[in-house]
Order: C-alpha cells, then structure tokens, then sequence
C-alpha cells in the first residue's frame, strides 16, 4: 500500500517539469504549453467526481485503485517511450526528433496518467484507512458493551499510540522519497530516464499491491448518494407543472424540517395517490430534498473558487517558465527547478497549520474568512509576480537577449520565491478553509462528494486559465499592438497578463463577501436544530415564488 504512495510522490516530480520539457525540448510556445499542463490538472480532479460516484455504487476502492494503478502504469510508461531516444528519429531531444509516434504516444499517456492519479486521489486514502482499521476493536465493543468508559478511552488512547508507532516507518519512507525524487530525480539528464524510474516504480507497486489482495479487507458497494440527488432532480422534472406544495403534501416519514428556499424541489416529495405503486423515481422524501437543497444553495460559493483555480494554476506553469532559464546557482551549487516544489508544500503545510490554529478560535467563522484570506492572497500574490517578472524583462532587454530564449538570464532564481510563498499560502489556507467549510455545512452523506467538487471547481479553474489567457491575448492586440503572449516568453509581456489577474482576484474577492454575508452558517458542528447544511438569510428566499 505504501508502495503506491511512494510512487505517486515519483510520478508528481516527474510531472512538474513537464513545462521546461514541452518548452526546452518540444520547442512549443509558452501559451501552448501551459494549456496543455492546465487542461490536464483540470480535467483530473474533475474525474475524481465520477470515480467516486463509481466506487460507491459499482466496484468498491480496490478495483478502483487496481485499475486506477494499471492505467498510471501505463500512462508514465508510454510517456518515457515517447521521449526522442526510444522510438524517435534521432536520438538527441530536439524538436526535430519529436515525430508522429512520439507525439501519439505523449498525448494517450496524460489520459490514462490522469485517470490514475483520480483513482488514487479518490481510493488510496478509504483503502488504507480500511486496512489499519482494528478489527478487535469492534469485536470488543460487541463484548464489553458495559466497560468502564474511562477503560475504553484508555484502550482507544494506546491502540492511537501503537497505530501511530506502526505508521512512522512508512511516513519516513515518503519523506526519502519525496527528498530523492526532489533532489536526485532533476539530476539525471536523459529525460526517457526522469519518465521511466517514476514509470519502472509504478509498475513495481501495482505488482507489490496485487499480490497482496488476498490479505485485503475489501469494501462492498453501499450505493452513492449522489443517485439521491439524481432522482430528486427526475422528480422534480416530472412535476414541474405541479403548484408547490405544502407540508402535509410532502412524503416525510422522518418528520425533517422543509426549508422556505428553493421550494420547487420540494415537487419532488409529492406523495403519490393512493393505490399507486412507489418508484423511487417518481417521489423522493423530504431528507433527500434538503440535501439536494444544500448542494444546490452552495454553488453561488463553489463559483467564486473558480478563480483560485485560475491563480493558482500559473505556479506549475508560467512560474516554471520564468524559473526555467534564471540564475540557479546559490554559491557553488546549482539548484534544480523541482526543489520549488518542496519549498512550495512545506510552505502551503505551514500555512495549512496557522488555518487550523484559527480553527480553535470559532468554527463558525474561521472557514469564511479563511477562504476570504486565501483571496486576499492571490490579489497579493499576482502583484508581486507582476514585479518580479517586470524586473525579470529590464534584465532580458538591458542584455539584449529578447531574441535568445535559450540563453542564461543574469537574474537569480531564487527571486522568484516570493511569488512561490505567496501562492503556496493560497494553496494552504484557501484549500483547507474551503474543506473546513463544507466540512461544517454539509450532511454526512454528501460530505465526501462535495470535497471532490471543490477540487473538481479548482479544476475548473486551471482548464478556464486557458481561456483567459485566449481573452486576454485577443484583447491585447486590439489597435495593431502586438499580442501580450507571444511564441516565448522573453518577448511576451506575462506581468501585464498577472495585473488582470490581480484585478479579477480582487473583483472575485468582492463578489465572495457579498454572498458570504448573505449565507446563514451553522452555530457549531453539533447545532443540530440548524437545518444541517445551512440556508441562505431570508433576505434571498421568497416564500411565495417555488425557487
């Protein structure tokens, strides 16, 4: 099971400097480039959503993660064998060694890569929660029912303890490994190698994970609530001509209190004639209506995360470009671009903690106003990479090396963390913040779903980043003036392209407090007289109008 993370950790260095490879040996233009990334750490997430759905209602998490592994397998293997000296032409990495079965192979394996890293992000986690799961615990809850409590939280304190003993060789594994591959992976120059060790190594855990399936505890398919939603949503479309009802209409067999919002979904709980046949199709109970409600009333806040996605889509993109041929030099050693990467986790940790810190003031608030920090943080953040990178361009045009995209700029890389530091702290607290939210806001059935749709509107975020930068590019050009993207970046104009995102981060931030304020939180995570879920304030509920 550790044997997969370990190669996940392999896989994520290999693929964070898939910008210097598409640019230094591809030779496409910047633009091109980063729209290939994006779309890539957009479209994964987002198939994260229908995994999920899969797992629950069809083939459990260790066909998923079989699966899930196979295809990651596969995927980095056809991405080592589409590198120039496999099956290219020639064997040098230039663009003219990229021919077209480098380029079909490159363009299946970012596919099935994506494929496998959604069914582990959805499945590794459940599976290895399930399998240290202690079995005898629940065996002597069945036989002690009438124990002492405190001999309970004695025994529970020091199974903690001894689970926690039994995890730290693996954790130190993963910390050697992200070391080695952070430090080591970007000293090996073959690129068909920096693709194929991550490759060879995934291979190594799908095998070492197969063989252990018959020690596996294996979870049955319970169904997903998710079909919930979905028949709520058939329901209401089959009584859409139907006036709303009223309280006594509503099939309520678990008395749950009905909102005043969004009425019209509660056509979906018309009980049926008498002597009809139930269909489940056909009426739902009131529970599943408020859930379908809280989903549907939290979608004004999923909107405005699109625009973090936006931001923070630039740091494996743009950021890398910019980094890809500075000074890396820090004394006699040459730093490697994916030590950022290391930098840029253990700082998003840290700023991951400070949330959590503010956790413990106010449940209530701090999801709020930490997703409005991370906010603020992008606006900050996308000002300072604006300067840097204007200072980053008097350098090219004082050395006159606009027309050198190759050479070395006289300009350390180390400039650049500033930016690094502020978009990890976006990553850090706007993330957590938003789990710590609809952690709070949401049911227990819908919890789980709704954490992948906020990662699936991040993900939304970095496919939309392409088409901002389309936008922005047309609109650049207006008049005659040349096009602000242009084919490298020496001569593109990326600061001004940060200010608009400066701007729209500010403008989103504006538009987040405005439906925060108007959005009725829980007192506390135990408040159950709440309606779970939370409502909107009755100054954007109509009582009369069905929606």
């Amino acid at each position: 099971m550790i044997a997969l993370i370990w190669a996940d950790i392999l896989a994520g260095f290999a693929m964070y400097v898939m910008m210097p490879y598409l640019t230094n040996v591809w030779k496409v233009s910047t633009t091109h480039a980063a729209g290939i990334i994006n779309i890539w750490n957009g479209i994964t997430p987002v198939l994260a959503i229908s995994f999920a759905y899969v797992v629950d209602a069809f083939m459990g998490d260790f066909y998923m993660l079989l699966l899930s592994s196979i295809s990651y397998s596969v995927g980095l293997g056809l991405l080592s064998m589409s590198t120039p000296p496999v099956f290219g032409p020639c064997k040098d990495y230039k663009k003219e060694c990229i021919g077209h079965t480098q380029k079909v192979m490159f363009y299946v394996a970012l596919p099935l890569i994506a494929v496998g890293l959604a069914g582990h992000m959805v499945s590794l986690t459940p599976f290895l929660d399930l399998q240290t799961k202690n079995e005898s615990k629940e065996k002597d809850e069945k036989k002690d029912e009438n124990e002492n409590k405190n001999e309970k939280e004695k025994k529970s304190s020091e199974e903690n303890e001894n689970k926690i003993f039994l995890q730290i060789p693996g954790v130190m594994m993963v910390l050697i490994v992200a070391i080695v591959g952070g430090i080591g992976l970007p000293y090996i120059k073959p690129w068909s190698l920096r693709f194929g060790i991550p490759a060879i190594c995934s291979v190594v855990a799908t095998v070492l994970f197969f063989t252990g399936w018959v020690n596996y505890k294996h979870n049955k398919p319970e169904g997903s609530p998710l079909t919930a939603t979905v028949r709520v949503l058939v329901a209401t479309a089959r009584n859409i001509s139907r006036p709303v009802p009223d309280s006594k209409e509503l099939n309520n067999e678990d008395d749950t209190p009905s909102t005043r919002s969004l009425r019209c979904f509660d056509k979906a709980a018309i009980k049926l004639p008498e002597g009809q046949q139930s269909n489940n199709w056909k009426v739902c109970n009131v529970r599943e209506v408020e859930d379908t409600k809280i989903g549907v009333r939290l979608l004004p806040m999923w909107l405005t995360f699109i625009v973090i996605g936006i931001v923070l889509s630039i740091g494996n993109t743009y950021y890398l470009e910019q980094a890809n041929h500075m000074d890396r030099k820090l004394g006699k050693i040459k730093v490697s671009i994916p030590i950022f990467l290391l930098f840029y986790t253990i700082t998003s940790n840290i700023f991951a903690e400070f949330y959590s810190f503010l956790t413990t003031l106010s449940k209530k608030y701090a999801p709020p106003i930490g997703i409005a920090t991370g906010m603020l943080l992008s606006v900050l953040c996308c000002i300072t990479a604006a300067k840097v990178e204007t200072r980053r361009l008097h350098r090219i045009r004082d050395h006159g090396l606009l027309d050198k995209p190759d050479e070395k700029i006289p300009m350390s890389i180390f400039a650049l963390l500033p930016q690094f530091m502020l978009l990890a702290a976006v990553d850090g607290i706007a993330n957590n913040s938003i789990t710590g939210f609809f952690r709070h806001q949401t049911p227990e059935s819908m919890r789980r779903y709704l954490a992948y749709c906020t990662k699936g509107v991040l993900g939304l975020g970095n496919m939309a980043s392409v088409l901002s930068v389309y936008v922005v590019g047309k609109v650049s050009e207006r008049n005659g003036k040349p096009n602000w993207f242009q084919y490298t970046l020496n001569k593109s104009r990326l600061d001004r392209y940060y200010w608009v995102l400066a701007g729209l981060s500010a403008v989103n931030l504006v538009i987040y407090v405005i439906v925060a304020c108007f959005y009725k939180y829980k007192e506390s995570v135990e408040d159950e007289e709440e309606v779970e879920g939370g409502e909107m304030n009755e100054d954007f509920q109509d009582k009369k109008c069905c929606c």
